[in-house]
This record gives structure tokens, sequence and C-alpha cells, in this order.
């Protein structure tokens, strides 16, 4: 099964999401039939490192997202994925209109595998060290949910 974490610039929600979900396949030996990718809907920050701020909040709970570099959503990437999960609204309904029929099938948020109240993931580009901090909360919540969905 592959799936990609999508948000808008890819440096900051979908990355976390990708280090939290790839932490995980590797732990529980599932690289063989698991892999995770990350990308954004806009091309703002394509080849960049995730956010420093990220990347330091993830390592400091045992996720490297270093070898990461953003890149944007492509059109082979609907066929290629088989599920494919946005952080927001605006980031899902980017990926509808772009996505051929056939394929919306697999698109989805990210939260709605989440008992948080939260609909989105709010991005914390703009804010402190706790937005970052609550982005980690949510990726290792719904990861470890798709993991448990994965395996049973």
């Amino acid at each position: 099964m592959r799936i990609l974490m999508v948000c808008l610039g890819n440096i900051c929600r979908s990355p976390t999401a990708h280090g939290v979900l790839d932490k995980l396949i590797k732990d529980r030996r599932l690289d063989d039939r698991l892999e995770v990718d990350s990308a954004g809907t806009g091309d703002f920050h394509v080849s960049e490192a995730p956010d420093r701020r990220a990347t330091e909040a993830a390592l400091a709970r045992g996720y490297d997202l270093s070898q990461q570099r953003a890149r944007q959503v492509k059109s082979s990437d609907y066929e290629f994925f088989d599920l494919i999960l946005a952080m927001d609204k605006t980031n899902l309904s980017d990926l509808h209109e772009r996505c051929p029929p056939h394929c919306r099938h697999k698109l989805g948020l990210f939260l709605s595998r989440s008992q948080s109240r939260l609909e989105e993931v709010p991005d914390p580009y703009w804010s402190g060290s706790s937005g970052f901090e609550l982005v980690l909360d949510l990726a290792e919540e719904v990861c470890g949910v798709l993991i448990d969905e994965f395996v049973n």
C-alpha cells in the first residue's frame, strides 16, 4: 500500500506526517508492504528541506526529516498512490480539482482517522513551537491508526 501525505508547501505538516509514518513502518518492519511519501499542492518550496522548526520538533521525538525534499503533487500520483491524505479542506479541494474522477475515492482528510475535534491539521508555519508540537501529536495519533488499520 502506498500513502501520500499532502499539505500546501510540503515543508511543515505533510513532511511531519511522512516522517512519523515512515518510522512506524520501519519499526514494525512493514517497509516491504507499506510506503509513504509527501507532497504539496503548491510549488512554493520545491526541492527545499522541511522547515527547520518542523525538523527540530520531529527530531526531538525521534523522527528524522532530513532526507526529505519538498515536491508538488504530480498527475501520476493519483494513479500511483492507494491513499492520498490532505491536511486541510483547501488541500483536499485542490486535489479533487486535479484528480481524475476514477481516482477520487483515494482522497481524504488526514484527520478523518483522529479522535480530535479538529477537522484540519493547523498550519504551524506562522505559529510558535506549540504549533509544530500539535502537528506531531496529531501525526502520531493518525499514523498509529493507519498502521493498525493496515495490520488488521
